[in-house]
């Protein structure tokens, strides 16, 4: 495909240069998008509450403009929903990515503006294929289709001029036509809202077309291609699709899905991208197929800044920008973007692992995480303890969730871990064990709450039967590619819901 293969060469040359000066100037190339950004937003709403001025410098935006969660800017957003312009953003926003709600909001609605569709999620996705090619120069990507295990794509009008569904539905909506000839399944599938036929739909459609790459969240991914199987009696999914090469995933950590995937997927070829999108913007693309690190990417109309989780919540958070982050330091990441959030607090947490250039893991969720006794437990310590509690004791895992469990009833204090294994321990109280002995080592606090079992006793871990987790997210009316279990919890609310289940069983 002579055609094809000089548009990748174009697209990677055409991106390759642009990437190693934001690569090299991080900083100035941030300042330049935090200036770009103030000055298209002078005459907006927005930009008239808070004083914005030609050379608005970032210490006088930082002292006039606060960091915003989604309830604080959320009368800005209901505004532009209703049809007002020039509110967050110059112009009238035509489209807003539905999601997951907050504490106080069922749903979040995000303004997807054109300049943010374009220049954030539209180049974050040809950024991803630039990168695979540039270090994958023998792909043939190509020569076939990349299945996409989206979200629901209903779309649902808030007025006769604009729209909302989740990012998906957004996207799909506004892609060029080129796209749609290199992806899958059939757009009259894409669009279907009911996601377990939706699923059984993607099989059959897929499973006699040459599909050369993946792209999804994880769980979800998992669950489609058990579906293939079954449709096809194959067990081993490069039997269907032997040109596969490459699952592009987000959403979550992979780590507890790896061993999954190459179970289901028996290919030494088979290779594995994470990137970092979301509903806000895309932020993040695994550039170095030998590292998990992702790349930063600040060229795409977002300006970062981070607070440090150990500041967050006290009353004095005081947002850094890249010119004073440190490495090993886990950040609560603020955003500013040219979809009109300003000094918006995302809600994830990351862990800078270089600055030059500027690259990050994903830590976990600034609401997701397990201090009842101190012990400050994030989901990068749960997920790296549990990936060595699976090591040690060759057990796998699908999901899972963790709660605390307070004093009473003759019990001590503990962590209750709610676990679906596709291949369970032998012996549950050595995987418990392992688990306990890994997270203290990658958590002081928790080692100190744990010394001779005073203030925390052992881990609890409960195993559920196949399938629980499915059980709960469809009573939460929460199937579909945007939707993931909660990893850690600082209360019972969900961990009680899911045992109700169980005992239902």
């Amino acid at each position: 495909m002579p055609i094809l293969s000089s548009f990748v060469t174009w697209l990677v040359t055409k991106r390759k240069y642009q990437i190693d000066f934001f690569r090299k100037y991080p900083v100035e190339v941030q300042n330049d998008t935090l200036n770009t950004l103030i000055n298209k937003s002078r005459h907006t709403l927005f930009g008239r509450d808070h004083g914005f001025n030609h050379g608005l410098t970032w210490e006088q935006f930082n002292s006039q403009v606060p960091v915003r969660d989604y309830p604080a800017i959320k009368p800005y957003i209901d505004r532009a929903m209703n049809g007002e312009a020039d509110v967050l953003w110059p112009g009238e926003v035509k489209w807003f990515a539905k999601s997951s709600g907050t504490t106080g909001d069922k749903s979040k609605f995000i303004p997807v503006t054109a300049e943010n569709l374009e220049e954030c999620h539209f180049r974050g996705g040809k950024d991803t294929l630039a990168l695979w090619f540039s270090n994958h120069p023998d792909s043939r990507l190509f020569h076939g289709k990349s299945l996409v295990v989206g979200g629901s794509h209903q779309v649902s009008d808030i007025n006769n001029e604009a729209y909302f569904g989740d990012l998906s539905a957004v996207l799909l909506q506004n892609l060029p036509a080129y796209a749609h000839w290199l992806r899958t399944p059939d757009l009259s599938i894409a669009l279907m809202n009911e996601w377990e036929e939706k699923l059984e739909r993607m099989a059959e459609n897929t499973i006699r077309q040459n599909v050369t790459s993946l792209a999804g969240v994880p769980s979800w991914t998992l669950i489609l291609l058990k579906k293939v199987l079954d449709q096809t009696g194959k067990d081993n999914i490069a039997e269907v699709w032997p040109n596969l090469e490459v699952f592009m995933h987000g959403g979550v950590n992979f780590g507890p899905y790896r061993d999954q995937f190459r179970s289901i997927i028996r290919s030494d070829s088979m290779k594995y991208m994470e990137t970092y999108n979301a509903s806000e913007g895309f932020f993040g693309i695994q550039d170095d197929p030998c590292s998990r690190d992702m790349l930063l990417m600040l060229d795409y109309g977002v300006f970062f800044e981070f607070i440090p989780m150990d500041e967050l919540g006290m009353g004095t958070d005081k947002p850094v920008t890249l010119r004073d982050v440190e490495t090993g330091r886990n950040y609560a990441m603020v955003i500013t973007t040219s979809g009109g959030l300003w000094r918006y607090l995302i809600g994830d947490t990351i862990r800078f692992t270089s600055l030059t250039p500027v690259k990050f893991r994903i830590t976990g969720r600034t609401r997701h995480f397990i201090n009842a006794f101190g012990e400050e437990l994030i989901i990068d310590n749960a997920e790296q303890a549990l990936q060595k509690a699976c090591q040690g004791s060759g057990a796998v895992i699908t999901e899972y969730t963790a709660a605390p469990v307070y004093m009473g009833d003759g019990a001590g204090a503990r962590h209750q871990w709610l676990v679906e294994f596709s291949k369970p321990p032998e012996n549950l109280e050595f995987f418990a064990e392992l688990l306990d002995n890994a997270l203290k080592a990658v958590n002081s606090d928790y080692e100190a709450k744990r010394y001779k079992g005073i203030a925390l006793h052992p881990p609890e871990i409960i195993p559920l039967k196949t399938g629980t987790f499915y059980i709960w997210l469809k009573e939460k009316g929460k199937l579909g590619g945007q939707h993931k279990v909660p990893r850690l919890s600082n209360d019972r609310v969900i961990a009680d819901e899911i045992l109700q289940i169980l005992k239902a069983q």
